[in-house]
């Protein structure tokens, strides 16, 4: 029931009077919490910047639960790319011992490797994820949507309590 849910509510978002920028950049920054340990310092400032901005906030959670759910598949990824980073790349040692020295740097948790490599990851993807999805959304209103809407699973899911 959660999943229809959640996928009508994405379907309204992509109805909805949002701009196709305003959806892409929340789901473009809702995938780094989804894409990262959700305990850091990062994912604060990334739910503060939801906040502040003008985006769309049900298009970042969407992002988040989506990624969320294979971002643990990538951890052995994200571990080699936070450990190439943080002990393979020896000209970094300064830089990581003056950070981890900082007093709120250590709230970060970059010291971990999948934390670290997750994060970067998840900001390498930002501005793809954006203009990937604008075009989505794009695509989806111009010809998409009315198709959709004639499906009989489509009608089923708009008629449904759970949806609505």
């Amino acid at each position: 029931m959660f999943v229809l849910k959640l996928l009508g509510k994405f379907i309204k978002v992509l109805r909805s009077a949002a701009t196709p920028a305003q959806i892409a950049w929340g789901f473009a920054l809702g995938a780094i919490p989804g894409l990262t340990p959700i305990n850091t310092l990062h994912n604060i400032i990334v739910f503060i910047l939801l906040i502040i901005l003008n985006v769309n906030i049900a298009s970042a959670f969407f992002a988040l639960m989506t990624y969320s759910l294979f971002a643990w598949l990538l951890d052995p990824i994200f571990h080699s790319i936070g450990y190439f980073l943080l002990v393979d790349m020896s000209s970094l040692q300064p830089f990581w011992t003056w950070l981890y020295n900082a007093p709120i740097a250590p709230l970060t948790r970059f010291n971990n490797t999948v934390v670290l490599g997750s994060l970067v990851v998840s900001l390498i993807l930002l501005i793809p994820n954006f203009l990937f999805f604008r075009w989505f959304v794009i695509r989806y209103r111009e010809s998409w949507n009315a198709k959709i809407q004639q499906w009989k699973i489509s009608k089923a899911l708009t008629g449904s309590k759970v949806v609505r």
